[in-house]
């Protein structure tokens, strides 16, 4: 049983839940404990969207400081990829994944947030990546998915300077994508997500790859990522009911395989 992060389940929605009172501190133990609630709701065919939420009063602040404090070069070169891979395994969940923020999203909080498809942020909540303060940089995808998110030029404002941005602002440069009042977030983040809940699984999870994977690619290379991707899903039962239920002029019921 995992002791900071669990998974519950309800109507088809996965919530990675963090609770490590006051501020879910993301030590290498809540670290690893996400690792494994990203493949716990990978697996289970019940969880059809997934909502990673810290709680009615904060996401999460940040890393453990007082853990990293007295680690050396030697020490973080071997702890890095094992951080950034932690968070890595919330993007790479391949279902519909949206965050619920409150309170405060900083440092890994933001990074955990930013491994996620979409961002649902209460009204009075606060983003940023306050590393250079510390001395140090994002280390678990802070520069580079804020980067292809909200741009380069706006990224180094952040990631330089430091500084929180609140909901509004997080909504203007397209870091949230709803703003919603605190006490409605999670039910905000579950509503997005709803909708996806009896969709056809195997197409929602070929539309994140080929989304996600031609990010990194050329054009040519991605739109032959698309093609693949495409074409595999004409093997699929959804692929038939899909389009016999338009054929039908009926509503499909997709099975998600």
């Amino acid at each position: 049983m995992a002791e900071f992060v669990r998974v519950e389940t309800k109507d088809g929605i996965g919530t990675i839940r963090l609770d490590r009172p006051p501020m879910n501190a993301l030590n290498m133990q809540v670290q690893e404990e996400l690792r494994a609630a990203a493949a716990a709701v990978t697996a289970d065919a019940e969880v059809r969207a997934v909502v990673v939420y810290g709680g009615e009063k904060v996401f999460a602040a940040g890393a453990d400081i007082k853990e990293m404090a007295d680690m050396s070069y030697v020490d973080m070169a071997a702890r890095a990829r094992e951080l950034s891979s932690a968070f890595d395994a919330i993007a790479r969940i391949p279902k519909p994944v949206v965050a619920a923020i409150t309170g405060y999203a900083l440092g890994g909080g933001c990074e955990l947030a930013l491994a996620c498809d979409w961002r649902v942020v209460a009204d009075d909540a606060k983003l940023g990546q306050p590393e250079i303060k510390l001395g140090i940089i994002p280390g678990a995808g802070g520069t580079q998915r804020l980067a292809r998110l909200v741009g380069p030029a706006r990224a180094k404002d952040l990631v330089m300077s430091g500084r929180m941005v609140d909901a509004k602002e997080a909504l203007q440069i397209g870091l949230a994508d709803r703003v919603v009042p605190a006490a409605e977030a999670y039910e905000a983040a579950v509503a997005l997500v709803r909708q996806y809940t009896n969709g056809p699984a195997q197409a929602l999870r070929a539309a994140k790859l080929a989304i996600d994977g031609g990010l990194d690619m050329d054009l040519a290379s991605g739109l032959a990522w698309e093609s693949q991707l495409f074409a595999a899903l004409f093997a699929t039962e959804d692929k038939r009911e899909g389009m016999s239920a338009f054929v039908e002029k009926r509503k499909p019921n997709f099975l998600g395989r």
